[in-house]
């Protein structure tokens, strides 16, 4: 039987998922690695970690579901973006631990270039901000701090990925240095008009262009592996939200997809035009197919499901994160307990590196139940936020449907609370795997395996919708407590 194997490289873990050749999951295998924190704000990842943890996986899911390599139609890669990694060409070997995108260190160079104006060329050029967030500036500052890294840049000798392209390259034993437009689009050295490398971006942060990987289709020839039994080709490639946006089926302008992990997501299918933000959303390639960009306009929580971690690790109020929502359920109406979760700066719409958490609103009856509470409800206030940017954006009057996913979204309070706060519905799949189903739509469609974009789109299916249940008065007063509770944050 036909199968397709997705990589699904993740900010603290790595997954395989192997799907039949019906797109049913038919197996999975996961593992964790390490995080390094080397100073406040910094954070990073031993590439040697993502390699061996990716390859662990795969080994893992195909001995697990006895399927050998011989039966595999394709291999697709979704993986943590703006993730940034710098190798030796000949070694193959990494000058420093990956920065994450979480990293802030970078925030400096992002305010300087700020105080010399460049933010409006860089976001005409690329649909996005000037914020250490993404890849390019976490690539000058490996350039500039690592001992001989420029020299080396120079001559040649050192090349630059997101994890995607790190991970084809070794996969491919150094034959293939790629990536996919959704990737690029992340690095705020591409052009997401033309589909090229920015010589005059790249310019401006110093990066020699020969260390830039080739840019292709999401669905496309990315070489192939032998390090799984047989040899298997790599066919596609879609940075994680994108994956998600995929494989909700959010292909019609107007569709919109909410991802819930460490952080939280948000993407507005814009079609094959890009649209401009009023809002400071990020306008970015939703996916990209036979050549042909679509957009979306993006908006980006840092922490989302991290703040009920810190709520477990940091207070110990949870011994497992998914009983938030019951917690939650029996916090008392009367508390106003707002928690402001900047544990590593501002998001969208704020774009504020510097802020920091906060909570509001402590009496002395506050207890666990009402921190859990306001926990959840932050990330509800968060993708409120997101939501009415980029409808503000798109089209107010339009009705949108926000179809949401990750591990978040498996909490019908948290769910209800969102659709509540948001005046919205909300629809949860019954396939919860959207991200790795996306990158295996797009490896199996590229094999012939999967249908395509319309036959795929017909296959998605609903588990649950949450209608909201309060009226506007109530959210909107909630919701200007928040704007309240983030203005003070910010303020400190």
């Amino acid at each position: 039987m036909v199968h397709v194997l997705a990589i699904d490289q993740g900010t603290t873990s790595t997954r395989a998922i192997l799907f039949d050749g019906a797109m049913g999951k038919v197996g999975v295998a996961q593992q964790e690695f390490a995080q390094y924190f080397p100073k406040a704000g910094w954070v990073e990842h031993d590439p040697e970690d993502l390699w061996q943890t990716t390859v662990d996986v795969c080994r893992d899911v195909l001995a697990g579901a006895g399927v050998d390599a011989r039966d595999l139609a394709g291999i697709g890669i979704t993986n943590q973006r703006e993730t940034t990694v710098v190798w030796d060409r000949t070694t193959g070997k990494a000058v420093h631990n990956a920065i994450v995108w979480q990293d802030r260190r970078t925030a400096g160079i992002c305010a300087r270039l700020k105080a010399e104006g460049h933010e409006p060329l860089v976001s005409s050029v690329t649909g996005l901000l000037l914020d250490p967030y993404f890849s390019g500036t976490k690539l000058k500052w490996v350039l500039d701090n690592v001992d001989g890294a420029r020299a080396a840049a120079e001559r040649g000798d050192l090349l630059f990925g997101t994890v995607d392209t790190f991970l084809i390259w070794r996969l491919t034993g150094g034959k293939v240095h790629a990536t996919d437009a959704t990737n690029a689009a992340r690095t705020l050295m591409f052009d997401i008009r033309t589909g090229e490398w920015s010589a005059q971006i790249c310019a401006l942060l110093d990066i020699p262009l020969a260390m830039l990987p080739d840019v292709r289709d999401c669905a496309a020839e990315f070489g192939s592996t032998d390090l799984l039994g047989g040899t298997v080709p790599i066919l596609g490639v879609a940075g994680d939200q994108q994956a998600a946006t995929i494989g909700q089926a959010c292909f019609a302008p107007g569709m919109m997809k909410s991802t819930y992990g460490t952080g939280c997501f948000a993407l507005l299918n814009t079609g094959t035009s890009p649209v401009a933000s009023n809002n400071r959303m990020l306008t970015t390639v939703a996916y990209q197919l036979d050549g042909q960009r679509s957009y979306a306009l993006e908006g980006s929580i840092f922490i989302a499901g991290a703040v009920v971690q810190w709520l477990r690790d940091g207070l110990g109020i949870l011994e497992r994160a998914d009983q938030a929502g019951t917690l939650a359920r029996a916090a008392d109406p009367a508390q106003d307990l707002v928690i402001v979760p900047a544990f590593t700066g501002l998001g969208a719409p704020y774009w504020d590196p510097d802020c920091r958490g906060a909570v509001f609103g402590l009496t002395r009856n506050s207890g666990p139940a009402d921190f859990a509470r306001a926990a959840l409800e932050s990330v509800a206030f968060q993708t409120r936020d997101l939501y009415q940017a980029m409808r503000d954006d798109w089209n107010a009057d339009a009705q949108t449907v926000l179809r949401v996913d990750g591990g978040m979204s498996a909490s019908n309070w948290t769910m209800q609370s969102l659709a509540d706060l948001l005046g919205a519905p909300v629809d949860r799949p019954v396939m919860q795997e959207t991200t790795a189903l996306g990158a295996a739509w797009l490896a199996g469609m590229r094999a012939g395996v999967y249908p395509d974009r319309d036959g795929f789109a017909q296959t998605w299916a609903l588990d649950r919708r949450f209608e909201p249940r309060t009226d506007a008065a109530d959210r909107d007063a909630r919701h200007a407590r928040w704007l309240r509770a983030v203005a003070a944050a910010r303020s400190v």
